[in-house]
């Protein structure tokens, strides 16, 4: 009986509580009153592709909206070949769950700004790029159905899928990214095509990430703690990663 009160002492502090002081100013924040009402334009991050012409790729996160949007982000793929347009990728939960383009690639989420997670450009971008595509194509979960809020597959478990599939990317989505630790399937286990990060999960409910570019990561009903090895920093539910 102590062991178990003891994990639920551990559970309460460090996923329930930072959840509550995180959804609570939240709470204090002006909010968008709807869907229509919120801002969907551009932020203005990227400059034009005809200011750069040079091939790049991007993975943007912003939080949602909604109660969700305390604890909760959004994320999406943009590459643009040399001397082309961007392209922007998004899974979303209505229609054909892959969409392309139906936002400006740098566009608020729910009058959230994004947030720059991964960035590569150039040479090296040109021999991702095609990666980062057939990685989109082959996505398990791309066919109208195939979207659950929750425990996922999402909106994240499909960028998570791409940045999985492309290490070369050097990137994990952050820890408030609710659906990137559902695994293909519903597998057990992962391991990254480099081999660098492991990851152990029940059906995206509860488990756990090591490695190099994950560090150590335990994730319970969608929230993560850890800490960050690559980007020193402790990832506090509710909060993401906190930089040391």
């Amino acid at each position: 009986m102590k062991f178990l009160l003891r994990i639920v002492s551990v559970i309460l502090l460090v996923f329930v509580l930072p959840t509550l002081v995180s959804a609570g100013l939240w709470a204090t924040r002006d909010h968008p009153e709807g869907w229509s009402s919120a801002r969907w334009s551009s932020s203005g991050l990227l400059p034009t592709a005809e200011e750069s012409p040079e091939a790049a790729i991007y993975v943007f996160s912003a939080m949602t909206g909604g109660l969700k949007g305390a604890i909760a982000s959004h994320a999406w793929i943009v590459t643009k070949d040399e001397n082309g347009d961007y392209q922007r990728y998004d899974k979303v939960g209505w229609g054909s769950p892959i969409r392309r383009n139906h936002r400006a690639p740098d566009a608020y989420w729910y009058s959230n700004p994004p947030r720059l997670v991964a960035e590569v450009k150039g040479e090296e971008a040109k021999r991702l790029i095609p990666m980062v595509e057939a990685a989109i194509a082959g996505y398990a979960y791309g066919q109208p159905g195939g979207y659950r809020i929750y425990p996922g597959p999402n909106s994240n478990t499909f960028v998570a899928h791409v940045l999985r599939e492309v290490p070369e990317l050097g990137a994990v989505l952050p820890s408030d990214a609710v659906g990137r630790d559902y695994l293909p399937g519903g597998a057990f286990y992962y391991l990254d095509k480099d081999g660098r990060d492991l990851h152990l999960s029940l059906g995206g409910f509860a488990g756990l990430s090591v490695g190099a570019r994950s560090g150590l990561e335990v994730n319970f009903l969608g929230l993560v703690a850890g800490i960050d090895v690559a980007r020193p920093g402790i990832k506090v539910p509710g909060f993401g990663t906190v930089g040391l």
